[in-house]
Protein backbone atom coordinates (compact mmCIF):
# COMPACT_ATOMS: atom_id res chain seq x y z
CA UNK A 1 0.00 0.00 0.00
CA UNK A 2 1.27 3.46 -0.97
CA UNK A 3 2.68 5.67 1.94
CA UNK A 4 -0.45 8.20 2.66
CA UNK A 5 0.34 12.28 2.40
CA UNK A 6 -2.07 12.52 5.51
CA UNK A 7 -1.37 12.83 8.67
CA UNK A 8 -0.76 8.97 10.59
CA UNK A 9 -3.60 7.05 12.45
CA UNK A 10 -3.46 5.01 15.26
CA UNK A 11 -5.10 1.72 14.17
CA UNK A 12 -5.20 -0.22 16.99
CA UNK A 13 -7.08 3.17 18.74
CA UNK A 14 -9.22 2.84 15.43
CA UNK A 15 -10.24 -0.28 15.57
CA UNK A 16 -11.02 -0.09 19.75
CA UNK A 17 -13.17 2.86 19.55
CA UNK A 18 -14.95 1.17 16.50
CA UNK A 19 -15.54 -2.04 18.56
CA UNK A 20 -16.99 0.33 21.71
CA UNK A 21 -19.46 2.37 19.26
CA UNK A 22 -20.73 -0.74 17.77
CA UNK A 23 -21.59 -2.61 21.10
CA UNK A 24 -23.02 0.08 22.37
CA UNK A 25 -24.87 0.56 19.56
CA UNK A 26 -26.29 -2.78 19.19
CA UNK A 27 -27.56 -2.01 22.76
CA UNK A 28 -30.45 0.74 21.16
CA UNK A 29 -33.16 -1.82 20.47
CA UNK A 30 -34.57 -0.25 17.71
CA UNK A 31 -36.45 -3.45 15.76
CA UNK A 32 -38.60 -2.45 13.58
CA UNK A 33 -41.84 -1.98 14.09
CA UNK A 34 -42.01 -0.11 15.88
CA UNK A 35 -38.77 0.90 14.92
CA UNK A 36 -38.09 4.22 17.49
CA UNK A 37 -35.07 5.24 15.01
CA UNK A 38 -35.03 7.88 17.47
CA UNK A 39 -32.93 6.48 19.83
CA UNK A 40 -30.68 5.31 16.89
CA UNK A 41 -30.44 9.69 16.23
CA UNK A 42 -30.11 10.52 19.87
CA UNK A 43 -27.13 8.26 20.27
CA UNK A 44 -25.28 9.42 16.91
CA UNK A 45 -26.06 12.55 17.44
CA UNK A 46 -24.42 13.35 20.77
CA UNK A 47 -21.28 11.80 19.18
CA UNK A 48 -21.62 14.58 16.37
CA UNK A 49 -22.06 17.33 18.70
CA UNK A 50 -19.11 16.22 20.91
CA UNK A 51 -17.24 16.23 18.02
CA UNK A 52 -18.52 20.16 16.88
CA UNK A 53 -19.99 18.14 13.57
CA UNK A 54 -23.78 20.01 13.06
CA UNK A 55 -26.20 17.67 11.83
CA UNK A 56 -30.14 17.52 10.89
CA UNK A 57 -32.73 15.66 12.22
CA UNK A 58 -35.75 14.76 9.86
CA UNK A 59 -39.12 13.41 11.90
CA UNK A 60 -41.90 11.65 9.68
CA UNK A 61 -43.31 11.03 13.16
CA UNK A 62 -43.95 8.35 15.81
CA UNK A 63 -40.23 8.48 16.24
CA UNK A 64 -39.25 7.55 12.96
CA UNK A 65 -36.36 9.90 12.98
CA UNK A 66 -33.36 9.71 9.96
CA UNK A 67 -30.02 11.76 10.41
CA UNK A 68 -27.79 13.74 8.20
CA UNK A 69 -24.51 15.41 8.45
CA UNK A 70 -22.20 16.65 5.79
CA UNK A 71 -17.97 17.39 6.01
CA UNK A 72 -18.00 20.32 3.07
CA UNK A 73 -15.62 19.62 0.53
CA UNK A 74 -14.14 22.33 -1.97
CA UNK A 75 -16.99 22.00 -4.59
CA UNK A 76 -14.56 20.65 -7.53
CA UNK A 77 -16.46 17.13 -7.49
CA UNK A 78 -19.47 15.68 -6.45
CA UNK A 79 -20.66 14.70 -3.04
CA UNK A 80 -20.05 11.17 -2.07
CA UNK A 81 -22.55 9.84 0.58
CA UNK A 82 -22.31 6.79 3.30
CA UNK A 83 -25.83 5.72 4.15
CA UNK A 84 -26.92 3.29 6.35
CA UNK A 85 -30.27 2.02 8.11
CA UNK A 86 -30.55 2.30 11.73
CA UNK A 87 -33.62 -0.20 11.89
CA UNK A 88 -33.62 -3.71 12.46
CA UNK A 89 -35.81 -6.88 12.50
CA UNK A 90 -37.22 -8.19 15.50
CA UNK A 91 -35.71 -11.35 16.97
CA UNK A 92 -37.14 -14.27 18.52
CA UNK A 93 -35.34 -14.48 21.88
CA UNK A 94 -35.64 -18.10 23.08
CA UNK A 95 -33.25 -19.21 20.22
CA UNK A 96 -30.35 -16.97 20.62
CA UNK A 97 -26.78 -17.88 22.75
CA UNK A 98 -26.39 -14.20 23.85
CA UNK A 99 -28.95 -11.42 24.36
CA UNK A 100 -29.43 -9.80 21.18
CA UNK A 101 -29.60 -6.44 22.19
CA UNK A 102 -26.62 -6.86 24.74
CA UNK A 103 -23.73 -5.90 22.15
CA UNK A 104 -21.78 -8.90 24.12
CA UNK A 105 -18.42 -9.62 23.03
CA UNK A 106 -17.66 -13.23 22.75
CA UNK A 107 -14.94 -15.98 20.96
CA UNK A 108 -13.76 -12.70 18.59
CA UNK A 109 -17.03 -11.89 17.82
CA UNK A 110 -19.76 -8.99 18.88
CA UNK A 111 -22.81 -10.50 19.42
CA UNK A 112 -26.23 -8.55 18.30
CA UNK A 113 -29.03 -7.73 16.11
CA UNK A 114 -27.44 -5.65 13.66
CA UNK A 115 -24.20 -6.35 14.02
CA UNK A 116 -23.95 -7.34 10.07
CA UNK A 117 -27.45 -5.58 9.38
CA UNK A 118 -26.52 -3.35 9.17
CA UNK A 119 -25.24 -1.13 12.43
CA UNK A 120 -21.76 -2.63 12.03
CA UNK A 121 -21.31 -1.18 8.14
CA UNK A 122 -23.58 2.41 10.06
CA UNK A 123 -20.29 2.45 13.06
CA UNK A 124 -17.77 1.55 10.02
CA UNK A 125 -19.20 5.04 7.96
CA UNK A 126 -19.72 6.74 11.34
CA UNK A 127 -16.04 6.24 11.96
CA UNK A 128 -14.56 7.03 8.72
CA UNK A 129 -16.70 10.40 8.69
CA UNK A 130 -15.31 11.63 12.45
CA UNK A 131 -11.80 10.60 11.30
CA UNK A 132 -11.92 12.76 7.91
CA UNK A 133 -13.11 15.94 10.78
CA UNK A 134 -10.71 14.83 13.04
CA UNK A 135 -7.46 14.98 11.31
CA UNK A 136 -9.16 17.96 8.80
CA UNK A 137 -8.47 16.15 5.81
CA UNK A 138 -8.98 18.52 2.86
CA UNK A 139 -11.86 17.25 1.12
CA UNK A 140 -12.85 17.12 -3.03
CA UNK A 141 -16.28 16.08 -2.37
CA UNK A 142 -19.19 16.95 0.76
CA UNK A 143 -19.30 13.88 2.45
CA UNK A 144 -22.42 12.74 4.02
CA UNK A 145 -23.56 10.69 6.72
CA UNK A 146 -27.16 9.72 6.42
CA UNK A 147 -28.50 7.33 8.77
CA UNK A 148 -32.05 6.22 7.76
CA UNK A 149 -35.01 4.98 9.43
CA UNK A 150 -37.53 1.81 8.84
CA UNK A 151 -35.51 0.57 5.89
CA UNK A 152 -36.60 -3.06 7.39
CA UNK A 153 -39.87 -2.14 6.36
CA UNK A 154 -39.88 -0.59 3.06
CA UNK A 155 -38.93 2.70 3.86
CA UNK A 156 -42.09 4.68 4.16
CA UNK A 157 -41.00 6.52 6.94
CA UNK A 158 -37.29 6.75 5.96
CA UNK A 159 -36.04 7.25 2.45
CA UNK A 160 -39.47 7.05 0.79
CA UNK A 161 -39.67 10.01 3.07
CA UNK A 162 -37.15 11.86 2.38
CA UNK A 163 -37.47 11.96 -0.98
CA UNK A 164 -41.16 13.06 -0.73
CA UNK A 165 -40.14 15.54 1.63
CA UNK A 166 -36.63 16.59 1.23
CA UNK A 167 -35.53 15.65 -1.74
CA UNK A 168 -32.30 18.07 -2.09
CA UNK A 169 -30.64 16.10 0.63
CA UNK A 170 -30.46 13.18 -1.58
CA UNK A 171 -27.77 14.92 -3.64
CA UNK A 172 -24.60 12.84 -4.73
CA UNK A 173 -22.56 11.38 -7.44
CA UNK A 174 -21.45 8.05 -5.79
CA UNK A 175 -23.04 6.08 -2.73
CA UNK A 176 -21.82 3.26 -0.68
CA UNK A 177 -24.58 1.58 1.58
CA UNK A 178 -25.48 -2.33 2.37
CA UNK A 179 -25.95 -5.15 -0.20
CA UNK A 180 -22.74 -6.70 -0.97
CA UNK A 181 -19.58 -8.12 0.98
CA UNK A 182 -17.20 -10.61 1.39
CA UNK A 183 -17.16 -14.56 2.03
CA UNK A 184 -14.57 -16.84 2.68
CA UNK A 185 -16.20 -19.71 0.85
CA UNK A 186 -18.50 -19.45 -2.52
CA UNK A 187 -19.82 -22.64 -4.66
CA UNK A 188 -17.35 -25.00 -1.99
CA UNK A 189 -14.46 -23.60 -3.07
CA UNK A 190 -12.44 -21.63 -0.17
CA UNK A 191 -11.38 -18.55 -1.16
CA UNK A 192 -12.22 -14.96 -0.29
CA UNK A 193 -14.70 -13.46 -3.23
CA UNK A 194 -15.77 -9.51 -2.40
CA UNK A 195 -19.27 -9.05 -3.97
CA UNK A 196 -20.14 -5.20 -4.85
CA UNK A 197 -23.33 -4.86 -5.11
CA UNK A 198 -24.63 -2.84 -8.21
CA UNK A 199 -28.10 -4.17 -8.69
CA UNK A 200 -30.82 -5.43 -6.57
CA UNK A 201 -33.85 -7.57 -7.10
CA UNK A 202 -37.58 -4.97 -6.50
CA UNK A 203 -39.83 -6.44 -4.35
CA UNK A 204 -43.52 -6.86 -6.22
CA UNK A 205 -45.38 -7.80 -3.04
CA UNK A 206 -49.14 -9.20 -3.79
CA UNK A 207 -52.49 -9.99 -1.86
CA UNK A 208 -54.65 -12.40 -3.84
CA UNK A 209 -57.79 -11.93 -2.63
CA UNK A 210 -61.15 -14.35 -3.54
CA UNK A 211 -64.73 -14.04 -2.48
CA UNK A 212 -67.61 -16.44 -2.90
CA UNK A 213 -70.28 -18.12 -1.66
CA UNK A 214 -70.68 -19.54 2.52
CA UNK A 215 -72.07 -22.55 3.41
CA UNK A 216 -72.25 -25.66 5.20
CA UNK A 217 -69.24 -28.26 4.04
CA UNK A 218 -71.43 -31.06 4.14
CA UNK A 219 -72.96 -29.24 0.20
CA UNK A 220 -69.93 -28.51 -1.84
CA UNK A 221 -70.52 -25.99 -4.34
CA UNK A 222 -68.96 -24.12 -7.44
CA UNK A 223 -68.11 -20.55 -5.82
CA UNK A 224 -66.13 -21.59 -2.73
CA UNK A 225 -63.70 -18.65 -2.28
CA UNK A 226 -60.90 -20.95 -1.05
CA UNK A 227 -61.27 -23.59 -4.34
CA UNK A 228 -60.74 -20.13 -6.35
CA UNK A 229 -57.90 -18.83 -4.88
CA UNK A 230 -56.36 -22.68 -5.08
CA UNK A 231 -56.47 -22.83 -8.22
CA UNK A 232 -55.12 -19.37 -8.70
CA UNK A 233 -51.74 -20.38 -6.71
CA UNK A 234 -51.83 -23.33 -8.68
CA UNK A 235 -51.69 -21.45 -11.93
CA UNK A 236 -48.92 -19.37 -10.64
CA UNK A 237 -46.65 -22.20 -9.65
CA UNK A 238 -47.06 -23.73 -13.14
CA UNK A 239 -46.05 -20.65 -14.95
CA UNK A 240 -42.57 -20.93 -16.22
CA UNK A 241 -40.84 -17.90 -16.56
CA UNK A 242 -37.77 -16.97 -18.67
CA UNK A 243 -33.91 -17.46 -17.66
CA UNK A 244 -32.19 -13.52 -18.33
CA UNK A 245 -28.62 -13.55 -17.81
CA UNK A 246 -27.88 -9.37 -17.39
CA UNK A 247 -24.35 -7.81 -18.06
CA UNK A 248 -23.52 -7.98 -14.70
CA UNK A 249 -24.28 -11.34 -13.66
CA UNK A 250 -22.38 -12.09 -17.01
CA UNK A 251 -19.75 -10.40 -15.17
CA UNK A 252 -19.87 -12.05 -12.08
CA UNK A 253 -20.12 -15.51 -13.79
CA UNK A 254 -17.64 -14.55 -15.94
CA UNK A 255 -14.72 -13.73 -13.15
CA UNK A 256 -15.63 -16.50 -10.75
CA UNK A 257 -15.03 -19.15 -13.33
CA UNK A 258 -11.75 -17.07 -14.82
CA UNK A 259 -10.59 -17.43 -10.97
CA UNK A 260 -11.61 -21.19 -10.62
CA UNK A 261 -14.49 -21.03 -8.02
CA UNK A 262 -17.71 -20.95 -10.26
CA UNK A 263 -16.67 -24.44 -11.77
CA UNK A 264 -19.33 -24.70 -14.48
CA UNK A 265 -20.28 -23.42 -17.85
CA UNK A 266 -20.72 -19.87 -17.49
CA UNK A 267 -22.61 -19.21 -20.87
CA UNK A 268 -26.20 -18.00 -20.64
CA UNK A 269 -26.98 -21.45 -21.49
CA UNK A 270 -24.78 -23.55 -19.09
CA UNK A 271 -26.21 -20.91 -16.68
CA UNK A 272 -29.52 -22.20 -17.31
CA UNK A 273 -28.91 -25.91 -17.19
CA UNK A 274 -27.28 -25.45 -13.39
CA UNK A 275 -30.51 -22.91 -12.71
CA UNK A 276 -32.62 -25.99 -13.17
CA UNK A 277 -30.92 -27.82 -10.12
CA UNK A 278 -29.33 -24.95 -7.99
CA UNK A 279 -32.28 -22.69 -6.08
CA UNK A 280 -29.97 -19.45 -5.04
CA UNK A 281 -28.94 -19.53 -9.36
CA UNK A 282 -32.44 -19.44 -10.45
CA UNK A 283 -33.13 -16.76 -8.09
CA UNK A 284 -30.24 -14.67 -9.69
CA UNK A 285 -31.66 -15.35 -13.14
CA UNK A 286 -35.55 -14.77 -13.18
CA UNK A 287 -38.25 -13.61 -11.23
CA UNK A 288 -39.19 -15.44 -8.75
CA UNK A 289 -42.50 -16.09 -6.66
CA UNK A 290 -42.78 -17.59 -3.59
CA UNK A 291 -46.28 -17.58 -1.83
CA UNK A 292 -45.97 -16.86 1.86
CA UNK A 293 -49.07 -16.69 3.67
CA UNK A 294 -52.74 -17.70 3.24
CA UNK A 295 -55.84 -17.59 4.98
CA UNK A 296 -59.33 -18.87 4.81
CA UNK A 297 -61.92 -19.96 6.90
CA UNK A 298 -63.53 -19.86 10.63
CA UNK A 299 -64.55 -23.72 11.02
CA UNK A 300 -63.70 -27.08 9.41
CA UNK A 301 -67.25 -27.71 8.68
CA UNK A 302 -67.86 -24.16 7.20
CA UNK A 303 -66.90 -23.36 3.38
CA UNK A 304 -65.51 -19.82 3.81
CA UNK A 305 -66.78 -16.48 2.15
CA UNK A 306 -63.22 -15.40 1.95
CA UNK A 307 -59.87 -16.69 1.18
CA UNK A 308 -56.27 -14.63 0.93
CA UNK A 309 -53.09 -15.60 0.54
CA UNK A 310 -49.90 -12.99 -0.15
CA UNK A 311 -47.20 -13.36 -2.76
CA UNK A 312 -43.50 -12.39 -2.41
CA UNK A 313 -42.45 -11.39 -6.06
CA UNK A 314 -38.88 -10.39 -6.61
CA UNK A 315 -37.84 -8.73 -9.62
CA UNK A 316 -35.17 -8.12 -11.43
CA UNK A 317 -33.62 -5.06 -12.31
CA UNK A 318 -35.03 -3.49 -14.81
CA UNK A 319 -38.13 -4.97 -15.04
CA UNK A 320 -41.66 -3.13 -14.72
CA UNK A 321 -43.33 -4.26 -11.89
CA UNK A 322 -47.10 -2.96 -13.89
CA UNK A 323 -45.81 -5.09 -16.73
CA UNK A 324 -44.94 -8.16 -14.26
CA UNK A 325 -48.28 -7.46 -12.46
CA UNK A 326 -50.46 -7.99 -15.85
CA UNK A 327 -49.03 -10.86 -16.83
CA UNK A 328 -49.73 -12.25 -13.63
CA UNK A 329 -52.94 -11.33 -13.86
CA UNK A 330 -53.64 -13.34 -17.57
CA UNK A 331 -51.79 -16.24 -16.11
CA UNK A 332 -54.34 -16.49 -13.43
CA UNK A 333 -57.25 -15.94 -15.80
CA UNK A 334 -60.09 -15.35 -13.69
CA UNK A 335 -61.60 -12.06 -13.11
CA UNK A 336 -63.04 -12.59 -9.62
CA UNK A 337 -59.35 -13.15 -7.93
CA UNK A 338 -58.38 -9.61 -6.95
CA UNK A 339 -54.79 -8.42 -7.01
CA UNK A 340 -54.03 -5.83 -3.84
CA UNK A 341 -50.39 -4.25 -4.25
CA UNK A 342 -48.59 -4.23 -0.69
CA UNK A 343 -45.37 -3.01 -1.66
CA UNK A 344 -43.52 -2.23 -4.79
CA UNK A 345 -39.90 -0.87 -5.31
CA UNK A 346 -37.26 -1.57 -8.66
CA UNK A 347 -34.68 -0.02 -10.66
CA UNK A 348 -32.04 -0.49 -13.17
CA UNK A 349 -28.02 -1.98 -11.97
CA UNK A 350 -25.34 1.09 -11.84
CA UNK A 351 -22.99 0.73 -13.81
CA UNK A 352 -19.56 -0.70 -13.15
CA UNK A 353 -17.01 0.42 -14.76
CA UNK A 354 -16.60 3.37 -12.35
CA UNK A 355 -14.01 5.55 -10.39
CA UNK A 356 -15.41 4.04 -7.32
CA UNK A 357 -15.78 0.07 -8.53
CA UNK A 358 -12.43 0.71 -9.74
CA UNK A 359 -11.24 2.24 -6.37
CA UNK A 360 -12.91 -0.38 -4.14
CA UNK A 361 -11.16 -2.91 -6.18
CA UNK A 362 -8.07 -1.71 -5.92
CA UNK A 363 -8.00 -1.49 -1.87
CA UNK A 364 -9.75 -4.52 -1.79
CA UNK A 365 -6.72 -6.23 -3.29
CA UNK A 366 -4.43 -4.13 -1.44
CA UNK A 367 -5.54 -5.53 1.86
CA UNK A 368 -6.42 -9.29 0.91
CA UNK A 369 -4.13 -9.98 -2.21
CA UNK A 370 -5.86 -13.45 -3.29
CA UNK A 371 -9.42 -11.36 -3.64
CA UNK A 372 -11.49 -12.27 -6.34
CA UNK A 373 -13.94 -9.08 -6.73
CA UNK A 374 -17.26 -9.30 -8.64
CA UNK A 375 -19.97 -7.15 -9.48
CA UNK A 376 -22.84 -8.23 -7.72
CA UNK A 377 -26.49 -8.09 -7.80
CA UNK A 378 -28.73 -8.00 -4.07
CA UNK A 379 -31.62 -10.60 -3.99
CA UNK A 380 -33.02 -8.99 -1.09
CA UNK A 381 -33.74 -5.26 -1.45
CA UNK A 382 -32.29 -1.90 0.09
CA UNK A 383 -32.40 1.63 0.05
CA UNK A 384 -30.39 1.88 -3.01
CA UNK A 385 -33.20 1.05 -5.38
CA UNK A 386 -34.58 4.63 -4.64
CA UNK A 387 -31.19 6.41 -5.25
CA UNK A 388 -30.24 4.61 -8.18
CA UNK A 389 -33.73 5.85 -9.60
CA UNK A 390 -32.46 9.09 -9.05
CA UNK A 391 -29.31 8.57 -11.26
CA UNK A 392 -26.51 8.09 -8.53
CA UNK A 393 -24.28 5.47 -8.63
CA UNK A 394 -25.46 3.32 -5.92
CA UNK A 395 -23.05 0.40 -4.35
CA UNK A 396 -23.51 -2.13 -1.98
CA UNK A 397 -20.16 -2.39 -0.14
CA UNK A 398 -19.67 -4.25 3.65
CA UNK A 399 -15.72 -5.03 3.39
CA UNK A 400 -15.30 -7.69 6.22
CA UNK A 401 -15.17 -11.35 5.44
CA UNK A 402 -17.69 -13.38 6.82
CA UNK A 403 -18.04 -17.53 6.54
CA UNK A 404 -21.08 -18.53 5.02
CA UNK A 405 -22.41 -19.64 8.68
CA UNK A 406 -22.06 -16.76 10.05
CA UNK A 407 -23.55 -14.63 7.17
CA UNK A 408 -26.93 -16.84 7.68
CA UNK A 409 -26.76 -14.56 11.17
CA UNK A 410 -28.56 -12.15 8.57
CA UNK A 411 -32.54 -11.84 9.61
CA UNK A 412 -31.70 -15.21 11.52
CA UNK A 413 -30.74 -16.05 14.87
CA UNK A 414 -27.26 -15.14 16.80
CA UNK A 415 -26.65 -12.71 14.69
CA UNK A 416 -22.63 -11.83 15.12
CA UNK A 417 -19.12 -10.48 13.34
CA UNK A 418 -16.30 -11.27 14.31
CA UNK A 419 -14.03 -8.63 15.10
CA UNK A 420 -11.55 -9.34 12.67
CA UNK A 421 -13.98 -8.85 10.01
CA UNK A 422 -15.35 -5.70 11.36
CA UNK A 423 -12.50 -3.89 11.81
CA UNK A 424 -11.31 -5.27 8.68
CA UNK A 425 -14.57 -3.75 7.20
CA UNK A 426 -13.54 -0.11 8.84
CA UNK A 427 -10.01 0.39 7.45
CA UNK A 428 -11.37 -0.83 4.19
CA UNK A 429 -14.40 1.89 3.99
CA UNK A 430 -11.99 4.71 5.20
CA UNK A 431 -9.17 4.03 2.56
CA UNK A 432 -11.97 4.00 -0.28
CA UNK A 433 -13.66 7.29 1.21
CA UNK A 434 -10.60 9.31 1.57
CA UNK A 435 -9.20 8.21 -2.17
CA UNK A 436 -12.35 9.39 -3.39
CA UNK A 437 -13.13 12.49 -1.51
CA UNK A 438 -9.51 13.83 -0.11
CA UNK A 439 -8.48 17.03 -2.40
CA UNK A 440 -5.30 16.45 -4.19
CA UNK A 441 -2.57 18.31 -2.36
CA UNK A 442 -0.73 21.12 -4.16
CA UNK A 443 2.14 20.08 -5.89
Amino acid sequence: MQPSPHPPIDWQAFADEAIDLLCRFIRIDTSNPPGNERLACDFLGAILQREGIPFQLYDAGNDRVSLRAVLPGDGSKRPFMLLNHTDVVPVEREFWDEDPFAGTIRDGYIWGRGALDMKGLGIAQLLTFLTLHRLRIPLARDVIFFAQADEEAGSEYGMRYILREHPETIDAEYIINEGGGGTTELFGVERPVYSIAVAEKGPLWLRLVTEGLPGHGSIPHDDNALDRLVRALHRIQQWERPLTVSPVLEEYFRRLARAGIYRGDPTPEGLAARAAEDPRIRAMLTDTISTTTARAGIKHNVIPARAEATLDIRLLPGVDPAEFQAQLERIIDDPRVRIEPVHIRSSAASPFDTELFHCIESVIREFTEEAVVVPGMTLGFTDSAETRNRGIVSYGFSSGLTTPEVARGVHGHNERVSIEAFTLNCRMLWEVTLRMCAARPAT
